[in-house]
């Protein structure tokens, strides 16, 4: 039987996408394979997740021909006992989150999404967000912009300077009721929404609103090579230095 949304204890799933290639990365190796400090990335991001007491079952979405390579060489290795399901990932990254939350089959109350590639998450930040929901039906991380955010056309001229003030910058974790997530990902499906760029932008054109909690800026999603140089600079960051994770 489904606890309602009040209970006391809330179960959650994490859903783990890391099925891009990562073309802004260059070479030939997929981002989230690629190591630091020894470690591939995926297997830094999954260690957070297990270690976060919140979290009863991790779900890890790759690249088709990647299943049984991301078993052998991330999980395994590394003894991530709560990763349950190794699946193939879809076209789109909405396409593999969808099946993260449907291979789940609804035995978790909270669904918790997060990139593969920001292994730098603070399991703290899970555990506070998966508490809130008590109270939120969805959250995301973020930070609040600093930089000036102009709006840029196609031929590189500024179109408008638009006031920071009220602007975040989204990250994940973003954590939602299963079947809030489920339902918005089915109408997504259906509606052929392809412009959405993050999985809280579908709960919210289903009218449901979306917490932001303040994340971090060490929150760093590895996209390109100079992410990967400073992912690497802040894992060896000494301990009790600004820089360290």
């Amino acid at each position: 039987m489904k606890k309602d949304r009040n209970a006391s204890t809330l179960s959650a799933v994490a859903v783990i996408p890391a099925a891009g290639k990562g073309h802004r990365m260059g070479g030939r190796d997929y981002k989230q394979f690629l190591e630091i400090n020894g470690k591939p990335i995926l297997t830094l991001t999954l260690e957070k997740f297990q270690a976060c007491p919140s979290i009863q079952a991790i779900i890890v979405i790759v690249p088709s021909h990647q299943v049984e390579t991301c078993q052998r060489k991330v999980i395994t290795p590394y003894s991530i006992k709560k990763v349950q399901k190794v699946l193939a990932g879809g076209e789109r990254r909405q396409d593999s989150v969808r099946l993260g939350i449907e291979s789940s089959g609804g035995k978790y109350d909270l669904v918790v999404i997060h990139d593969g590639v920001r292994p730098f998450v603070a399991p703290q930040l899970v555990e506070n967000m998966v508490s809130l929901a008590k109270e939120h039906r969805a959250l995301t991380a973020g930070i609040p912009a600093k930089d000036t955010i102009k709006e840029v056309g196609e031929d590189g001229l500024v179109r408008r300077t638009h006031n920071r003030e009220g602007l975040w910058m989204v990250q994940t974790p973003q954590v939602f009721h299963y079947q809030d997530i489920l339902e918005a990902h089915h109408e997504a499906l259906r509606k052929e929404w392809g412009d959405v760029t993050d999985d809280a932008q579908m709960v919210e054109r289903m009218g449901i609103p979306v917490k932001v909690i303040e994340g971090s800026e060490m929150n760093i999603k590895v996209t390109t090579p100079g992410d990967l140089a400073l992912a690497r600079y802040l894992l060896k960051a000494p301990e009790g230095s600004e820089g360290r994770i």
